[in-house]
């Protein structure tokens, strides 16, 4: 925890991005240390536990996507369901239609003129709406789902940068401490 103040004091000028703190480079591997007040196995233990925590977000991020990126097909199918049934609708003839009634199990259907469609919003809970207002309601969850995609995805970036700083900080810190052991074992006298 004093690492985690101590280290955070150090990089002030740095901000996070929803809710993910950002990283700083270390120019000066001993004036950091001096600076946050940290000796080397601190500094590495708390840049090891800040690598650890990105990857936790990486991997909330890495699902979030994952569930976005298979809702927004099915949003679309269902937008051009809707589409289809609003074009149906004022011919004459019925549109026929297979669905699922359960896994593996079809049923084929018959619709008739139809003024309104029921969807699914999940929590168990099914609504009926016109075809107009069932296609503004898609229509908007569709542009959400892709706008919080792209977010996701400049969010992962800005992730993946970090866990690369954080990868070349802690490199630089066990360098430079393997660097001063060798020249602390350098200038001792050594015993004959």
């Amino acid at each position: 925890m004093a690492a985690a103040a101590a280290c955070s004091s150090y990089t002030s000028e740095v901000t996070e991005r929803r809710g993910i703190p950002a990283a700083s480079f270390v120019q000066d591997v001993q004036s950091y240390l001096s600076q946050s007040g940290l000796d080397v196995n601190s500094a590495l233990a708390f840049l090891q536990e800040r690598l650890q925590q990105y990857r936790v977000v990486e991997m909330k991020l890495l699902a979030q996507q994952r569930d976005l990126q298979a809702k927004i097909p099915d949003i679309e199918k269902c937008l051009d369901i809707v589409a289809t049934l609003q074009a149906k609708k004022d011919s004459s003839e019925a549109l026929v239609a297979d669905f699922e009634v359960s896994e593996g199990i079809y049923s084929r259907a018959k619709i008739e003129d139809t003024e309104s469609v029921c969807l699914w919003l999940g929590a168990n809970v099914m609504l009926q709406y016109s075809c107009e207002e069932a296609t503004a309601l898609l229509q908007t969850n569709w542009e959400n789902a892709k706008a919080s995609l792209e977010v996701l995805v400049s969010d992962l970036q800005f992730l993946r940068d970090q866990v690369t700083i954080t990868q070349v900080t802690t490199a630089r810190v066990y360098n430079w401490d393997v660097h001063q052991r060798r020249l602390r074992q350098a200038t001792t006298p050594k015993e004959s």
